[in-house]
């Protein structure tokens, strides 16, 4: 486009929550740079919860009230109150306060109206459960995205540039669109090189963009629109560097932030939990070729992690030491697998049957264990090994992996091992494949801190 860079970047709903610094920080920090970039925005910190659940703990939210018939209303009104303060928090930003109010008011009424609707067809009978409360639940999810993108609009505008609010949620659209072609559709009469484009993460689509991606569907959004729009850059920001280890238990001392990476790094920092980007959401970026880069919104002096598809560190080191500790380990023991070919395939079918993925497997002749994260490990799930094998344990556990796109070196097995052994952790189980990118202990559960430092301080100098 114009022979100029086009950057697409996602602002998380933490970072949104403080807008003033983001725009200090990324949208107006260079007057020459301020076009040419269209900001895919997530709900303000806590909204996307109340509307659906809590993402970590579960904690219920309107969506629940919905589905069992509560009262929803009165909790939509509360929570329409709630955006209002939010609202007053960004009038010396540059928010036109009535416009801000009008707008989320209106969209949060016509959204008790539709669940009414909802509410009555679901009574009849007449038509599916399952996918009417999809259909409520991206409605419910549209509403943080649509208020925080078009705050953003306003304020920028209101500071005297030209910004332009991309509504990707269909709400006043009842064409049947797929996900991509309406993100074409409403870029097509749009010049991010004039106008500062604000979208909403949340994008209406006849497939359902929370189907197969649920509260991943930002990052999706995210990464769809930029490859629709062929961008040069795709950069999340967040509110923390991406770094060799976590601060709060390494030390923020000890650990630095992480300048160059590759996508199976990436992938294998998401396989536990660590995302730097959704792997669904990164896939059509990597075969695009689009680099990613995962900035802390409040270091903008700092140029982030530059994630890219042929990124091999010149020198052998580990990357990054992360891990898990809401995991089990499942063991399955049975003489008879020994030597019987496609045995393990009907564990896995058991595992589709109950839609779940492993994070990391270790076998020898008559063992299997299957680390999986704790909320997988269903009573449904064992009941069934347990009737077709000779014996199942669920064990919890942690899971500490040493990642780095190049750790392939003599000896650092060795290295990882011998430090917790130092410090007297027993490994309850190792993984590693030919690809050497992920080294993976299984210790106790409450050695997983410890276990952590250990690696960190042997392998991340």
């Amino acid at each position: 486009m114009n022979g100029k860079d086009l950057r697409v970047e996602k602002i998380g709903g933490t970072s949104m929550s403080r807008f003033p610094e983001i725009i200090n920080n990324i949208i107006l920090r260079n007057e020459a740079d301020v076009f040419g970039r269209v900001y895919v925005v997530s709900a303000y910190a806590g909204v996307t919860n109340e509307l659906l659940e809590h993402k970590k703990t579960g904690k219920p939210g309107i969506y629940e009230l919905f589905e069992q018939q509560k009262n929803y209303p009165q909790k939509m009104l509360l929570l329409r109150d709630r955006l209002f303060e939010l609202n007053e928090g960004f009038v010396s930003a540059g928010l036109d306060l009535p416009a801000a109010n009008d707008f989320i008011e209106d969209r949060i009424d016509q959204a008790i109206n539709i669940l009414r609707s909802m509410d009555n067809v679901l009574a009849s009978g007449y038509v599916s459960r399952g996918e009417l409360l999809l259909a409520a639940r991206e409605l419910l999810a549209s509403l943080g995205e649509m208020h925080s993108a078009f705050n953003s609009a306003n304020i920028i505008q209101n500071r005297g540039y030209e910004a332009t609010f991309v509504d990707l949620s269909g709400w006043d659209d009842g064409r049947q669109l797929t996900i991509d072609r309406r993100i074409q559709d409403s870029f097509s009469s749009i010049d991010p090189f004039s106008s500062v484009c604000f979208a909403t993460g949340y994008t209406k689509g006849t497939e359902g963009i929370m189907r197969e991606f649920d509260r991943g569907y930002s990052e999706v959004t995210f990464s769809k629109v930029a490859v629709l729009l062929d961008a040069d850059e795709a950069i999340i920001h967040k509110e923390y560097h991406l770094c060799s280890g976590d601060p709060l238990t390494v030390g923020e001392q000890e650990v630095h932030p992480v300048c160059n990476t590759n996508y199976d790094v990436a992938d294998q920092l998401a396989d536990v939990g660590m995302e730097a980007i959704h792997p669904k959401a990164s896939k059509p970026l990597e075969i695009a070729s689009i680099p990613i880069r995962v900035k802390n919104a409040f270091d903008p002096d700092h140029p982030g992690t530059l994630i890219t598809k042929d990124f091999i560190a010149p020198h052998s080191t580990v990357e990054i030491v992360t891990g898990s500790n809401v995991v089990t380990c499942l063991e399955v023991h049975d003489t008879r697998m020994v030597g019987e070919v496609g045995f393990d395939m009907r564990i896995m079918e058991i595992f589709r049957k109950h839609n779940v993925s492993y994070i990391s497997k270790v076998t020898n002749a008559n063992t299997i264990d299957l680390i999986i994260t704790d909320s997988d490990c269903n009573p449904h799930l064992v009941a069934e090994l347990s009737d077709k094998f000779e014996t199942i344990s669920a064990r919890p556990v942690a899971i500490v992996c040493a990642i780095g796109s190049n750790i392939a070196q003599p000896g650092i097995m060795a290295k990882a091992s011998g430090s917790l052994a130092q410090d007297g952790i027993n490994i309850l189980a190792v993984s590693q494949t030919t690809r050497q990118t992920n080294m993976q202990f299984i210790v106790e559960r409450d050695e997983f801190a410890i276990a952590q430092r250990a690696l960190h301080a042997a392998l991340c100098k």
